[in-house]
């Protein structure tokens, strides 16, 4: 299975051209993974709305798992989450509303990597419009091994042996690092309500490496998630924070980002151990539907703190 791609920009992904998604598994693997490890985010368009193709090429790059948030789960298909928002005048909304910047926004998300706040990071997943909003509602993707290229050298040499500490903080409003100058939450919704009750519980603090090296190409990866991010390990004062500020003002210049806009049905594949993404949210009155697989794996390098 030959296969032609595109760049989606200048720094971040590409489009698979003409992909055939009934093709065998394995030919499928074969083609789709050199790509995978090269480019770090996949564009697929025109595949159709059905579930069993979105997992089937999700499985192409490892064994799926269920997601954490057990409340985001599907019934029936606990692989696959719904990230949903639907208008609810009558009743909480289906998602946080938050104020960012003056404009009122549902779903908004800042720049992360999943699963930072815990020891064990997924390998990746896919993303599936099921619902497009009639405003809003891009996603955006930054590559981190860009980013570290990108970086001057005398920041390289002064994070090479650092760690950073990371707190889940669903609320989103609180985060200490990469946080919009005016971002309040301006309504709940039952599934942080419900997340936020089990913080202590099931999310304790975490440590990742500010710098590791992929594997496969031995190209070095800016490892920072701004969202959750608390301190530097080892440097929780005010030196620590101003570096970790600095790289966190690096990681999300506009010149970094590509913005997916999206059209019915596109499924976009991202690495989760080399990109970070965002969502820009939704207007408070326009319906999104969005469903994603999770790819099992973890690149071996988070921890839990003691309690």
């Amino acid at each position: 299975m030959k296969l032609e791609t595109r760049p989606l920009s200048e720094h971040v992904g590409v489009e698979i051209l003409r992909f055939d998604p009934e093709a065998p598994a394995e030919s499928m693997r074969a083609a789709l993974e050199p790509i995978f490890i090269e480019s770090g985010v996949m564009l697929f368009r025109g595949l159709g709305p059905r579930p069993d193709v979105h997992l089937a090429i999700s499985r192409c790059f490892g064994d799926l798992e269920r997601h954490p948030v057990k409340e985001v789960w599907v019934d029936g298909c606990p692989e696959l989450i719904d990230l949903a928002y639907r208008p609810s005048p009558a009743g909480p909304p289906t998602a946080p509303v938050y104020e960012v910047e003056g404009r009122v926004r549902a779903g908004w998300l800042p720049w992360h990597a999943d699963l930072f706040y815990m020891d064990r990071i997924n390998r990746g997943g896919i993303l599936r419009a099921v619902e497009i909003p009639a405003e809003g509602g891009s996603t955006g993707f930054i590559d981190r091994i860009r980013l570290y290229e990108s970086l001057p050298q005398r920041l390289k040499q002064r994070i090479e042996n650092l760690s950073v500490i990371y707190k889940f903080d669903p609320g989103m409003v609180e985060q200490k690092f990469g946080q919009p100058a005016r971002a309040k939450l301006v309504a709940s919704s039952p599934i942080l309500d419900a997340l936020t009750a089990r913080l202590e519980s099931d999310f304790p603090p975490v440590v990742h490496p500010m710098v590791y090296t992929q594997a496969e190409t031995g190209r070095k990866v800016l490892n920072v998630s701004p969202l959750h991010a608390t301190g530097i390990l080892g440097m929780e004062n005010a030196e620590g924070d101003a570096l970790l500020a600095e790289i966190v003002d690096h990681i999300e210049r506009p010149m970094h980002a590509y913005h997916h806009e999206w059209q019915q049905d596109d499924l976009v594949l991202w690495d989760n151990w080399r990109t970070l993404h965002c969502a820009e949210g939704v207007p408070v009155d326009c319906a999104r539907l969005m469903q994603r697989t999770t790819i099992a794996g973890d690149y071996g390098r988070g921890r839990q703190l003691p309690h």
